[in-house]
């Protein structure tokens, strides 16, 4: 199902960063996002960055103990989102990354909101390359 919405060209830049791990500096790995969230436009015509809704890798043991805990906490109660979150977690064998993509359609949510995003799901998957 379509719904002719557009995705911003820094949606996609940021999913690309998050994506490829490149050799970088320390400093540069704490600018790197842990969790972005991302929303429609006023007019809901286009998937925006959420301003102020992220977390950076630098931030995490510093000012946030818990980064999924406080990355649930920026998810709005009463109204859908899109975002990436980038989850490390270990097996019995090794230490994984894994970049993960959720819609955000709460319960308490306008129904006309859950079905604006639920059919614009497709449009940021296919933005987002090799996902």
């Amino acid at each position: 199902m379509a719904s002719g919405v557009q995705v911003a060209d820094e949606v996609c830049r940021i999913f690309y960063d998050m994506k490829v791990r490149k050799c970088s500096t320390p400093e540069e790995i704490k600018k790197r996002k842990k969790a972005v969230i991302f929303c429609l436009s006023a007019d809901k015509k286009c998937i925006i960055v959420e301003e102020g809704k992220e977390i950076l890798v630098g931030d995490v043991g510093v000012t946030i103990t818990d980064p999924f805990k406080h990355f649930v906490g920026m998810l709005p109660e009463k109204d859908c989102r899109y975002a990436l979150y980038d989850a490390s977690f270990e097996t019995k064998e090794s230490r994984k990354e894994e970049l993960m993509f959720f819609l955000w359609a709460p319960e308490l949510a306008p129904l006309k909101s859950k079905m604006i995003y639920a059919s614009s799901k497709d449009a940021i998957k296919k933005k987002f390359q090799g996902y």
